[in-house]
């Protein structure tokens, strides 16, 4: 095959990348330069391991595996060893999307998949090594990568609220000088990124804010039913960790999510739902990525439901018109 011909170009996967640009960039500024080594080498196994399966076919490589890629990467933490990084993005492609069919016939985002595999997997890079964030110019620009922490005072703020009840600065959580994965740090970016999807059409907008309700709701709820949950955390909850990340990059994924539009409140709201319960009653301090993989399940039944529902309806007025 054509080097030139090797990755087929979609539109809408380059709006995507372009969203993502700048968490990249934030990512080398706040942790070094090895983040983007870590970009490149999940690249180039992606690319691969899609490459494997199209060969024989002649079919191009689609540019929607660099995006599963760009997202895969962006939700691991900077010290994450390269192997581990490469075991979950070919475990993500190969049985989350190739084994389904390859594009657009991927029951689970391809992105989480991949991380949920290496989070189980290898819980002591993905839960415990953590790398210190930079504060001020030039941050990471002139490092490989910054120096690790090691007190739970410096490690992400969902873990430090976690086990200490401690909340961080929202200037910190907005700005992304904190501790964590590479990608969901800086609040600021990920809403103009979010904001960007919308304006360029290419994600839904209902499933961000229906996740926002469900997040929102089930706490307010719960606050109000048991006493026992400060409406301050809820509130807390929504700029940290990787609520923002998900909702506005992997809930809006347009193949693993859902098609219909009611569906789409319906899907955004269950993800925002089930990730507030994984947080306040399990034993993770995150709960998003689960959240999404648990909506991607139901989202052929809310279509097919919500499919059913309108056709009933469509027949019902056509009875009426008939016999009117």
């Amino acid at each position: 095959m054509d080097l030139k011909n090797l990755i087929k170009r979609q539109k809408m996967m380059t709006t995507v990348l372009t969203a993502l640009c700048p968490l990249v960039i934030a990512s080398v500024f706040f942790y070094g330069w090895r983040t983007i080594a870590v970009q490149l080498v999940v690249m180039l196994s992606a690319i691969l391991a899609e490459y494997a399966f199209l060969y024989k076919e002649k079919k191009p490589v689609t540019e929607a595996v660099l995006v599963t890629s760009v997202l895969y990467t962006l939700t691991l933490p900077p010290s994450i060893p390269f192997w581990i990084a490469v075991v979950g993005i070919v475990f993500g492609v190969v049985f989350a999307k190739m084994a389904f069919g390859g594009f657009s016939k991927n029951v689970f985002n391809p992105a989480l998949v991949a991380r949920a595999f290496v989070y189980v997997c290898f819980p002591n890079y993905m839960t415990i090594r953590w790398t210190q964030a930079s504060a001020g110019f030039p941050g990471g620009l002139t490092k490989w990568l910054n120096p690790m922490v090691e007190a739970i005072t410096t490690a992400t703020p969902l873990i430090r609220y976690r086990s200490e009840g401690t909340l961080t600065e929202l200037s910190s959580l907005l700005l992304g000088n904190i501790g964590g994965v590479m990608g969901e740090t800086s609040k600021v970016l990920i809403l103009l990124g979010g904001g960007y999807l919308i304006y360029k059409k290419v994600a839904a907008w209902q499933i961000m804010v229906a996740c926002l309700i469900g997040f929102v709701g089930t706490g307010s709820l719960l606050s109000l039913v048991t006493g026992s949950i400060a409406m301050e955390s809820v509130l807390y909850g929504v700029v940290s960790g990787g609520f923002l990340f998900g909702a506005a990059f992997m809930a809006t994924d347009p193949i693993s999510a859902s098609s219909t539009k009611e569906g789409k409140w319906i899907y955004g709201i269950i993800v925002g739902m089930v990730t507030f319960i994984i947080r306040g009653f399990s034993l993770f301090a995150e709960g998003m990525m689960f959240a999404i993989l648990i909506g991607n399940t139901f989202v052929p039944l809310i279509d097919e439901l919500v499919k059913m529902k309108n056709n009933k309806k469509k027949a019902q007025k056509k009875g009426a018109v008939a016999n009117g």
